[in-house]
C-alpha cells in the first residue's frame, strides 16, 4: 500500500461527512446516504463536479410536492372577497355542421 491509500483507508470521505456525495460514493454507500437523508436533510449528488441530483427523505419530498387534491383552490375561492358574486355563463347554440364522410 501506498502512503496516501494508508491515510485515506477507514475514515470517511469529506463529501459524505458534509452532505455532498460523489457519485461513485454514493453508489458504494447508498444505505448510509438514505439514512443521512432522512436524518441530517438532503443530500446533494454529484457528477464529474456538477450537481446533478438531491436525495431527501420521503417525509421533506412530500412537504415539498404538497398534496394535490384541489383543497388549496377550494380553500382560496373561499377566502375570495367575491365569494357572493353570482357568475352566470352565457350560453350560446353551437352551430351543427355536417360531416363530410
Amino acid at each position: 500500500m501506498t502512503s496516501i491509500t494508508k491515510a485515506c483507508h477507514g475514515r470517511k470521505p469529506r463529501a459524505a461527512r458534509s452532505g455532498r456525495w460523489q457519485l461513485q460514493d454514493a453508489k458504494a454507500r447508498f444505505s448510509e446516504l438514505v439514512r443521512r437523508a432522512k436524518q441530517d436533510g438532503p443530500q446533494h449528488v454529484t457528477v464529474h463536479g456538477r450537481e446533478e441530483v438531491v436525495v431527501v427523505g420521503a417525509d421533506h419530498f412530500r412537504r415539498l410536492a404538497g398534496v394535490q387534491t384541489g383543497q388549496a383552490l377550494v380553500d382560496a375561492m373561499q377566502r375570495s372577497p367575491h365569494r357572493a358574486t353570482s357568475l352566470k355563463a352565457a350560453r350560446l347554440p353551437m352551430p351543427v355542421r355536417p360531416v363530410d364522410l
